[in-house]
């Protein structure tokens, strides 16, 4: 039992190359975030209109609804880490172009316009930046390289706001845009000296039926699809994010770098819960404990909405990202875990439309609602939703509730095959 119950906290990291991937990816993150916080300040102080900052979030979200299918079936037919590659070398193109809007003070139309090129070469590179680390890792550890993507991740979403709040009150939104076109760069140098195992290449037609096909998929796997939309709405209807720059300056009156640190608390929040994930034996009731998640995520959104002291704003933050962590392991673990290899760039896609867009579109609708119902109301509305959703899915997919153990999801002895004949 003792030996059963052992755990390896740093398991994939023992794969020199998924170590390398994470390394680059982690420098990559920490420029994106950087770039969030800048994009979201600039635009505030340029409009003070809570619209615009919802802006943001839509022209991020387009085109990854509209490129997120075809660059899924891209990364299930040709080499993932070139997908990667031209995402990543496309966000620093588009990272220096908004150096020079920021430096001109060019008209915000075409501060959109960059923003949606950082949005198209999300999407190219997206599905297969996930679908790539089962190249890198056995799918014994799978599990635990999840938790490490996420806690790099979360790390990159606290250094990077922290980053960014400092040096937009020390210096200008344009220095913070150039290091996040660097970090692109040195992404696609890391990318230079990953070697994944060749995946198993679908062999569809480059049709609409090979694009739709991860869909279709998903519909017969109850599991998958109630993970992704438990987390979708909960996403689209909890963000608060969008509004922390409106927090910052009207309400709590706490400048960039107090912005900085309340964009960094979800994460420092969500890094922390990663490492007390890593040091305990895998979940034994994941249905239960991502409920559980995310019914924090909404009473922590409530909290946060009508908090009027810095402190409880942290706090409430730091919750919500810790339980936000708790879902995102565990749909990215029953992701991998439930879809054959030849499908993972096309279920991926659909889980970015499905997470990706969740975030940026919640951005939109948090400034559509700030705009005309309040703000205080808009982020409370937001959260009693995430709750509402939360009773509506259990009822829905009963299937999630009695979900176990995740590493029992896909038994050792299923192969690809076996799995694509549920499709």
């Amino acid at each position: 039992m003792a030996q059963r119950d052992s755990v390896d906290p740093i398991a994939s990291l023992r794969h020199r190359g998924y170590l390398f991937f994470l390394l680059g990816s982690l420098l990559s993150n920490i420029g994106n975030q950087m770039r969030f916080v800048a994009v979201g300040w600039e635009v505030w102080n340029r409009t003070q209109s809570k619209l615009s900052l919802g802006y943001v979030g839509l022209v991020l979200a387009l085109p990854v609804l509209l490129f997120a299918l075809p660059a899924g079936a891209a990364a299930d037919r040709y080499s993932r880490r070139a997908l990667v590659m031209i995402g990543q070398f496309g966000l620093a193109i588009c990272g220096l172009g908004l150096v020079w809007a920021s430096l001109t003070q060019a008209p915000l139309p075409l501060v959109y316009v960059l923003l949606f090129g950082t949005g198209t070469f999300r999407a190219i590179g997206w599905p297969a930046s996930a679908a790539i680390v089962t190249g890198m890792v056995p799918e014994t550890v799978f599990p635990n390289a999840a938790m490490w993507r996420s806690v790099a991740f979360h790390f990159a979403a606290t250094a990077g706001p922290l980053a960014g709040g400092f040096l937009l009150a020390l210096w200008n939104p344009a220095a913070v845009y150039a290091l996040d076109a660097a970090s692109s760069f040195i992404m696609v140098g890391c990318l230079l000296f990953i070697h994944p195992k060749p995946h198993k290449r679908s062999t569809e037609s480059k049709s609409l039926h090979a694009f739709m096909e991860g869909i279709r998929y998903l519909r017969r796997q109850p599991i998958l699809i109630s993970t992704m939309t438990l987390d979708m709405i909960a996403v689209l209807f909890g963000g608060a994010v969008a509004m922390l720059p409106v927090y910052a300056s009207d309400v709590l009156h706490v400048g960039a770098v107090g912005f900085g640190w309340m964009r960094a608390m979800p994460s420092i929040g969500a890094m922390c819960m990663g490492l007390v994930l890593a040091t305990r034996p895998p979940m034994r009731r994941g249905g239960y404990a991502l409920l559980a998640a995310v019914v924090t995520f909404g009473v922590a959104t409530i909290v946060f909405g009508v908090s009027r002291s810095f402190s409880l704003s942290l706090a409430a933050l730091f919750t919500l990202g810790a339980a936000d962590n708790i879902s995102v392991v565990i749909r990215a673990t029953v992701l991998q875990l439930l879809t054959p290899d030849s499908m993972r760039g096309r279920v991926t896609a659909v889980s970015v439309i499905f997470i990706g867009t969740s975030n940026e579109i919640g951005e939109f609708e948090s400034g559509v609602a700030a705009e005309y119902l309040g703000l205080v109301p808009s982020v409370v509305f937001g959260g009693v939703m995430t709750l509402v959703t939360v009773v509506v899915t259990a009822f829905i997919w009963p299937e999630l509730v009695q979900m176990g153990a995740l590493e029992q999801l896909r038994p050792p002895e299923a192969t690809d095959a076996e799995v694509e004949a549920l499709v």
